[in-house]
């Protein structure tokens, strides 16, 4: 691996015109006398970083942070206004769905138009045009307009072209989001083969487990500014307790029912301390407290949680009855504890949903309905995927020395 960086960027600034008012026509323009009024407003403000060869780096941030902008200024797509862009070798870059395809031509069409955009003569794209479609699966519509393809279709595609120019350098958007779970998959398997011939990779994404997989660094943007680069655990971490900070349950979404004799007021998440938690991590003790208010005398009464994922998966939804904790009556207010000795939620974002009913539960005095929310980080143990954690230890004869 050379040691010269295959990205090499200082101090990289990319301004844009606002404009308050636009003239429709040159008319409009002589009769205004003036030219129309703009704000300068800085998508990148003095970025530098550099990517090393066989290298892949990730660009992460909220939306509006600079991500695709600076991945547009690597792929020349945009110039800069000021600083400096270096880059050594070849460039395939997947930046939006459709860049580069012609709507009224076939798949077939658009592979020789997009490979030739992207450098190569049509003799080396006849030779790969077989992988190109076979690694898109559109062998049924490859001579079909792209302009009734779906965009899952676009992005296979226009993936799978990228990927055979066989780059020296890929850059690649968010938009692999866009695909299916098992497109999704052999995209990753493709980049970590792309990164095992030494080829350097630049992603842009908000599937942070993917970055930590993969990346070997990262790169935190901040309303255009660069806010950390670095190894890419380290960076996720500093923008994931950014994102955390201070979010608690607000109570201000979800659905709420019930007949008003008792009332859920507040669902809190304390820590092992008993401190209100701003920040939970998986594998941590906590609390989740109901704090309630009886309208009016309630006998045996039964307080109900339930975590969903936020498309809808329910997790869990523990009650007072299955733990056979039956007080003979509530009135006023007063609270209810879950202890969680260890949650093993992977990290994530979740819905919390507080209930009080009647002992049969054919009848809820409220519910609240994923009216809660609140952050899971990483923690300990290491979790990424699916929705818990096992906890378990791992063991053998092959790990003895």
């Amino acid at each position: 691996m050379s040691d010269t960086p295959a990205i090499l960027v200082e101090n990289l600034s990319k301004q844009y015109r606002l404009y308050h008012e636009r003239n429709q026509s040159l008319k409009a323009t002589i009769l205004r006398g003036r030219r129309a009024r703009y704000d300068e407003f800085w998508a990148l403000k003095d970025v530098s970083f550099e990517v090393p060869q066989g290298a892949t780096f990730a660009l992460i941030g909220e939306n509006g942070s600079g991500k695709s902008t600076l991945l547009k200024c690597l792929a020349r797509i945009l110039a800069v206004d000021g600083g400096s862009l270096t880059t050594h070798g070849k460039i395939s870059a997947l930046l939006e769905l459709g860049a580069g395809f012609h709507q009224e031509l076939s798949g077939r069409e658009n592979v020789y138009l997009n490979g030739s955009i992207l450098g190569l003569s049509r003799k080396q794209i006849s030779q790969r045009f077989d992988e190109i479609v076979d690694f898109a699966g559109l062998e049924k519509f490859i001579d079909t307009p792209v302009k009734n393809y779906s965009s899952g279709m676009y992005v296979r595609l226009g993936f799978s072209v990228a990927i055979n120019v066989e780059p020296d350098i890929l850059l690649v958007d968010e938009v692999l989001a866009v695909g299916d779970a098992e497109f999704q998959l052999k995209c990753m398997e493709k980049v970590d083969q792309m990164r095992g011939q030494g080829r350097t990779i630049v992603i842009v994404t908000h599937a942070l487990g993917s970055v930590r997989n993969l990346c070997d660094t990262a790169l935190l943007l901040e309303h255009g500014e660069m806010k950390r680069v670095g190894p890419a655990a380290e960076v996720i971490e500093e923008y994931m307790a950014d994102v955390f900070t201070d979010r608690v349950p607000d109570g201000e979404h979800g659905q709420r029912w019930g007949s008003g004799e008792a009332e859920i007021e507040d669902i809190e998440i304390l820590d092992a301390a008993g401190q209100r938690a701003k920040r939970i991590r998986t594998g941590d003790a906590i609390t989740f407290r109901i704090r309630y208010k009886a309208n009016e005398r309630i006998t045996q009464p039964v307080f109900g949680l339930a975590i969903h994922r936020l498309d809808g998966t329910e997790i869990t939804g523990p009650n007072t009855r299955e733990a056979d904790l039956l007080p003979d009556a509530i009135d006023g207010p007063g609270c209810v504890d879950l202890r969680v000795d260890r949650l093993l939620l992977v990290p994530g974002t979740y819905d919390l949903s507080g209930s009080v009913a009647n002992r049969s539960l054919s009848h809820a005095y409220d519910m609240r309905h994923r009216s809660f929310r609140f952050d899971v980080e990483q923690g300990d143990p290491l979790a990424e995927f699916g929705i818990v954690s096992l906890g378990g230890t791992w063991g053998g004869s092959i790990f003895q020395r």
